[in-house]
């Protein structure tokens, strides 16, 4: 029977195409329309002269739907939901950051107007940071909740009770979705009916992971009534629905989505489930050869749904699952690989490795996994980057989307069951232009799944790299040392 293909909205069809090649595609920031000369003035002085193509395109974008002051969209219309589908490390933080702080910088009253959400902790850190210098000596109010400090201490960054009513102490918030919906649950006072921005980032994950319905919740928050101050009757929204006389003379505040993802999954039932309003796309993730036309083998090039940033090198090592621990010390004592990130896919094998390289010696080593509090990933991540620690290893929850200065390697200890999870990863290295390498250790029973995986997502710049029995002899004896104490820790 012929196959059924799935349909996609236009959209999704026909998005706006972004350069993907980064170096050769710089803007400098003064040819970037709209900016304000404060910002340009931050960018400068925190060493950023050009954008990449992502921020070049998507930030006067942004800019334009709300160029009638953020009570507005253009032309008196709702402004259009964007969506971003970028590769890792190539700058979606500042495609939002620009804007978003550029459209409320002339703000008389301080309102939650953006709310920017992400999945982790050290995520949210990230972008608060961001959000936090280009706010800087504008009056701009930036929070974090995202369970940094006690729920209490978050309250009382939020909201403020005065004898007239509860006012508010962020224009910006930072959040991670657990976190928010106990804020919109729980803290008395807590509005969000004048949100403008709402910046979904990591979207695909944010969506697979939908706990709590923490989106529906915000949407409800955002259209509430407004308790009890009176004050804010004329902005009261309703929800968005057919425009008629009288939904016309009451301006209301558009509530617009930003998203932002590596993989933005084209799957329209998940993206249904977000409510977008007449979305535009703006993606670096297509097939060059496509866009040519090369009449011939299209079909087959056509596929290509991911791109892998540019100086990225990929190699894979056969091999089997005893000798998996003996390569890793063999790539970092004989080979001398220096800043490398290690993937396993559970906190018990991170765990358990790090305590076998630890006892084997030679490596500095450390664990990156939710088993350890946030003070003490922070301390880590710090020495990592300061190249006091040659091996980082993690599970893939944690390290999703952090950007970690100076990768030069990353290493699949555990094979990647999804597509997306060896995009994510091998995407910690070579971001910004920088090059850098990528080695998956794959079990002979599953490489051709494994290759299989890659091929089909367009991926065929993999080199098989064989490392002999031989090479990893010497290490045998220390190995089975370091396994026997071991051993008798665990007991």
């Amino acid at each position: 029977p012929p196959q059924v293909q799935p349909f996609l909205p236009q959209w999704l069809a026909q998005p706006k195409l972004v350069q993907k090649r980064i170096k050769e595609n710089l803007v400098p920031i003064r040819d970037v329309p709209g900016i304000h000369p404060k910002l340009l003035k931050k960018l400068q002085m925190n060493g950023i002269e050009s954008f990449f193509p992502v921020q070049a395109e998507v930030i006067p974008a942004i800019l334009r739907s709300a160029s009638n002051g953020y009570l507005m969209g253009q032309g008196g219309y709702r402004p259009k939901d964007i969506c971003v589908s970028a590769p890792t490390g190539s700058g979606k933080t500042l495609s939002f950051v620009i804007p978003v702080v550029q459209a409320l910088l002339d703000r008389v009253v301080c309102q939650v107007r953006a709310l920017a959400v992400l999945p982790t902790k050290e995520l949210a850190q990230q972008v608060s940071k961001v959000f936090n210098i280009y706010t800087d000596g504008t009056g701009l109010k930036v929070v974090s909740v995202a369970g940094q400090k006690s729920f209490a201490k978050e309250q009382e960054m939020l909201v403020q009770k005065k004898v007239t009513g509860y006012c508010s102490l962020a224009d910006i918030i930072v959040a991670t979705p657990g976190r928010l919906a106990d804020h919109i649950s729980q803290t008395p006072g807590f509005s969000l009916t004048q949100l403008r921005f709402l910046i979904i980032d990591e979207a695909d994950r944010m969506i697979d992971d939908m706990h709590q319905n923490w989106l529906n919740q915000v949407v409800k928050a955002a259209f509430r009534a407004d308790d009890g101050s009176g004050s804010n009757r004329l902005f009261h929204r309703t929800l968005p629905g057919p425009v008629t006389a009288a939904s016309s003379c009451h301006p209301q505040i558009p509530l617009q989505k930003l998203l932002f993802s590596a993989t933005l999954t084209q799957d329209p039932e998940k993206l249904q489930q977000l409510g977008l309003f007449q979305p535009r796309l703006f993606t670096s993730v297509y097939s060059e050869k496509k866009l040519l036309g090369d009449g011939a083998d299209t079909k087959q090039d056509s596929d290509e749904k991911y791109t892998l940033p540019e100086g990225l090198s990929q190699c894979y090592v056969p091999c089997d699952l005893n000798s998996k621990p003996l390569l890793l010390l063999h790539f970092m004592l004989k080979m001398k690989f220096s800043r490398v990130l290690c993937f396993t896919n559970s906190k018990e094998a991170s765990h358990r490795l790090f305590l076998l390289i630890r006892a084997f010696g030679g490596v500095t080593v450390a664990e990156f996994s939710s088993r350890l509090p946030a003070n003490e990933r922070h301390k880590t991540m710090k020495e990592f980057e300061q190249g006091k620690i040659q091996l980082l290893i993690s599970t893939d929850a944690t390290a999703r989307g952090i950007d970690i200065k100076g990768v030069n390697c990353v290493i699949n200890y555990d094979t990647p069951q999804f597509i997306r999870t060896y995009i994510h990863r091998v995407g910690r290295t070579a971001r910004a232009g920088k090059t850098g390498l990528a080695f998956s250790m794959v079990l002979r029973i599953q490489e051709r799944r494994f290759l299989r995986m890659l091929k089909d997502a367009g991926i065929t710049d993999i080199k098989q790299h064989l490392v002999k029995g031989k090479l990893l002899k010497p290490l045998v004896q220390q190995y089975e040392e370091a396994l026997s104490k071991l051993e008798k820790t665990v007991k």
